[in-house]
């Protein structure tokens, strides 16, 4: 079983910056890569960024391309992102997840397990 708690979350003014951390327990030796997503109201999820757990190859949504970084820190199980110059469409929750197998990392249907979200909020 695998167990995601996000944190990080907040209100911040649009061009501020925010650091969401993923915390995850579980055989993450197992594992081929975690996710961040992001769900406004009334709008589907959407993928964001993610990172391979082994090689820490990194993938970016286009619309966060070179504002927001994904890393992590195997040795706390741990995923992070950073997110930088932030505007008023980047509020959602947002929300980890792991892939147990490969996949496209920017599809819902290759993670496995979720984590509950946080609230990210950009005022203009």
């Amino acid at each position: 079983q695998v167990q995601l708690v996000e944190s990080g979350g907040g209100l911040v003014q649009a061009g501020g910056s925010l650091r969401l951390s993923c915390a995850a327990s579980g055989r993450t030796s197992s594992w081929y890569a975690m996710g961040w997503f992001r769900q406004a109201p009334g709008k589907e999820r959407d993928f964001v960024a993610a990172i391979t757990w082994s090689g820490g190859v990194t993938s970016y949504a286009d619309s966060v391309k070179g504002r927001f970084t994904c890393s992590r820190d195997n040795a706390k199980n741990t995923v992070y992102l950073q997110l930088n110059s932030l505007k008023p469409e980047d509020t959602a929750v947002y929300s980890c997840a792991v892939a147990l197998g490969p996949g496209g990392l920017g599809r819902v249907s290759t993670y496995d397990y979720w984590g509950q979200g946080t609230q990210v909020t950009v005022s203009s």
